[in-house]
C-alpha cells in the first residue's frame, strides 16, 4: 500500500522526496546512531531515542501491543523509506500505484 500511494502523497516531487527521506533519517534513525558514539552525543542520541520511543508507546497500548513494540519504530521507518523510494522509483518508470495489474498513477 506505501510503495503504491506515498510518492503521489508527496505530489510527485522530488524535492518533497528528499526532504521526506531527509526528515525521517533526522528524526528517526540519527538517534539511534548516535548510541554508538561517546561523550555528549551518546546522551543526545539517548535523550532523542527515549523521547521517541516515550511517544510511540500510546499508539502501541491503542493497538493493545505490549509496550516492547516500541522498540521497532526504527525498523519501521526504514521499511517505510524503503516503500517511500520504491513509490517513487515505480512512478518514474511508468508503472506508479500498480494493483491488480492496472498502473493507477501514471507518468504524466
Amino acid at each position: 500500500m506505501v510503495s503504491r500511494t506515498a510518492f503521489n502523497q508527496l505530489r510527485h516531487s522530488t524535492l518533497l522526496l528528499i526532504a521526506t527521506l531527509t526528515g525521517m533519517i533526522f528524526t528517526f534513525l540519527l538517534p539511534v546512531g548516535f548510541l554508538f558514539f561517546r561523550g555528549l552525543l551518546v546522551w543526545l542520541g539517548a535523550g532523542a531515542c527515549a523521547l521517541m520511543l516515550i511517544s510511540y508507546v500510546p499508539t502501541i497500548r491503542f493497538y493493545r501491543l505490549n509496550p516492547l513494540w516500541a522498540l521497532s519504530l526504527p525498523a519501521a521507518t526504514v521499511f517505510f523509506m524503503w516503500a517511500t523510494l520504491d513509490s517513487a522509483m515505480q512512478f518514474w518508470r511508468g508503472k506508479g500505484g500498480t494493483w491488480k495489474g492496472r498502473v493507477q498513477d501514471p507518468l504524466a
